[in-house]
């Protein structure tokens, strides 16, 4: 049908466009998330490009839902306003009429937003922890960027470096401080250098420097210059192998169905789920009043939407902390959703008939 036809060009051109400009705020948010972290040493500067594509990922799904919601709105909302709907209404059809075309719709976005969420999603989340982790296993002189003061292992010692070459082997200007059982050790040096030895350990070399022991509390202090001094490497530990929840593969949900497990599941179900149900609940939230305006469908389907995504993270929390079932938890929100979407259709295609029995009646 002629409606239907520009429907479906409507949704397809409003959700390119929704799905671009919230794609673009995410990328900026996590680029200048990434950056931050990178200046301050916590990530590596190589891995920014790399994890800000394991983050899209992840929300990818989320994004998808809130495409084919926002779509389907504007584009029925537009209906509205510009009378289409009084010409559909004045045909014969019902608001009802919409659900097979928003469905066919809102089905292939609801497929891969369930395929992410449930298969890689997972997969980015692993390979974003891998490339931190990687970071965060590198010795201590490995970490140290240029200009900036850095802890530790074992918290207890602070490197800085004035400049470093780009093999990351050479350094000048060191300053090292160092407390240990109260005593206070700084070191200062013009260069240094990474040095290997045949065991495996790692120290670095300072060349042209001086060192001073002593209490800080007692302001004793003793002096000692050297032409090379040595300063071992700390390895950290290996990180454990046991990835978070939100990491493991469904599978593997699956096979060991603990709360945590079986909170996370829930909340991968719900993916495609809600985006067939936002896309339903859509439709009788367009209906636009014009004595109210169209800012306040807009507000009530924002809220809307707000709601039910926390009550799907509460929901997930009870799951994973075993005061819900899995059972009952991984239907029951959609099951109510369902039957508050049942009772606004009900409510649209009925009331328009209740009016006109009254002015029947009055007449």
């Amino acid at each position: 049908m002629l409606f239907q036809k520009a429907l479906r060009r409507d949704l397809v051109n409003l959700a390119g466009t929704v799905f671009a400009t919230l794609f673009v705020v995410m990328l900026t948010t996590s680029l200048i998330r990434y950056l931050g972290r990178a200046a301050g040493g916590r990530i590596d500067t190589a891995s920014v490009l790399p994890l800000i594509a394991f983050n899209a990922i992840n929300v990818i799904p989320v994004l998808l839902v809130l495409t084919v919601y926002v779509a389907v709105l504007m584009s029925l909302t537009r209906a509205y306003r510009d009378s289409e709907m009084v010409i559909w209404f004045a045909s014969g059809q019902s608001l009802l009429a919409w659900v097979r075309p928003v469905l066919g719709f809102a089905a292939p976005v609801a497929l891969v937003s369930g395929v992410v969420a449930l298969v890689v999603s997972p997969w980015a989340d692993r390979q974003s922890t891998e490339y931190q982790q990687r970071f965060a296993q590198r010795e201590d002189i490995a970490q140290v960027s240029a200009g900036r003061f850095r802890e530790s292992v074992s918290a207890d010692r602070v490197f800085f470096v004035e400049q470093l070459d780009e093999a990351r082997a050479e350094i000048r200007n060191v300053f090292v401080t160092q407390r240990r059982e109260g005593r206070l050790t700084i070191v200062v040096s013009r260069s240094g250098r990474l040095h290997n030895e045949p065991d495996g350990s790692r120290f670095l070399v300072l060349e042209d420097g001086r060192r001073y022991d002593g209490d800080d509390r007692q302001q004793d202090f003793k002096l000692m210059e050297f032409e090379r001094y040595g300063l071992r490497l700390e390895p950290r530990a290996p990180a454990p192998s046991d990835w978070r929840t939100k990491a493991k593969p469904t599978l593997e949900l699956l096979a060991d169905p603990t709360p945590r497990n079986l909170g996370e599941l829930s909340s991968r179900i719900g993916v495609p789920l809600s985006a067939l149900l936002m896309a339903l609940l859509a439709i009788p939230l367009s209906a636009m009043n014009p004595r109210v305006g169209r800012s306040v469908n807009l507000i009530v389907a924002l809220l809307a939407y707000v709601t039910y995504s926390n009550m799907m993270s509460i929901v997930q929390a009870w799951i994973a902390t075993g005061r819900l079932s899995f059972g009952i938890g991984a239907w029951i929100l959609h099951a109510a959703l369902l039957a508050l979407i049942a009772v606004l259709f009900w409510r649209r295609t009925t009331l328009p008939r209740w009016t006109l029995r009254r002015l029947v009646s009055r007449a």
